[in-house]
């Protein structure tokens, strides 16, 4: 398995989240939206200029900006 940051998955793929480096405000929002490390996440989709990224998390779904996307590290299946 291979670890990449959010930003750069691709529509369809899924992974475990395994590091938020985020700090600060951003930090708090981002775990208090269930974003944090062990929690299994699939992308939906992407905008057409690809911002945002459209997640699905814990039976909902999240749009991520990739300036936030790039603080979150995911462990992606090879196979994915």
């Amino acid at each position: 398995m291979k670890t990449v940051l959010l930003r750069h998955m691709q529509p369809k793929q899924s992974g475990v989240i395994v590091k938020v480096t985020a700090t600060g405000e951003l930090g708090w929002r981002i775990r208090d939206m269930g974003l944090v490390p062990g929690t299994p996440l699939h992308v939906q989709g992407r905008a057409p200029l690809k911002d945002p990224v459209a997640i699905r998390i814990r039976d909902f779904t999240l749009t991520l900006r990739n300036n936030e996307a790039d603080h979150i590290h995911v462990e992606v299946a090879d196979g994915s």
